[in-house]
């Protein structure tokens, strides 16, 4: 089961979500200014994530999907990274880079999968 593990930085909290195996999956979309703040954000991954749609921004002309949604695009480096976007259209997740397509998808499935049920904790501070 995934696990949302929230730190304590210098200038807030963070968290990243943890599948069963221990890899990070996603981190959250911004530095948050309370426990109370990170752990809404954190919930709002629960409910957003199941449900989101994936708008792949790396087809040419590609569909606009409504939010919630993963979105999938490529950055400076030319790796695939995903997004996901609240409702609100606030990011609220966002994934590492991969070099494959079908990896950052895996990763989408994984957030999807692991994210509702996933407990959270509190890390130590850096």
């Amino acid at each position: 089961m995934g696990k949302f593990v929230i730190k304590t930085t210098k200038t807030g909290f963070t968290y990243s979500l943890k599948a069963g195996n221990g890899e990070i999956i996603a981190t959250g979309g911004e530095v948050y200014n309370s426990l109370a703040s990170i752990k809404n954000g954190i919930e709002s991954v629960k409910k957003n994530a199941p449900i989101a749609n994936i708008e792949d921004q790396t087809v040419e002309g590609f569909a606009t999907e409504t939010n919630p949604k993963f979105e999938i695009y490529k950055d400076k480096a030319g790796e695939f990274r995903f997004r996901l976007k609240a409702r609100n259209g606030e990011i609220i997740a966002c994934s590492e880079g991969y070099v494959k397509k079908d990896s950052c998808k895996n990763g989408i499935e994984s957030v999807k999968k692991n994210a509702p049920e996933a407990e959270v904790s509190e890390a130590e501070a850096e």
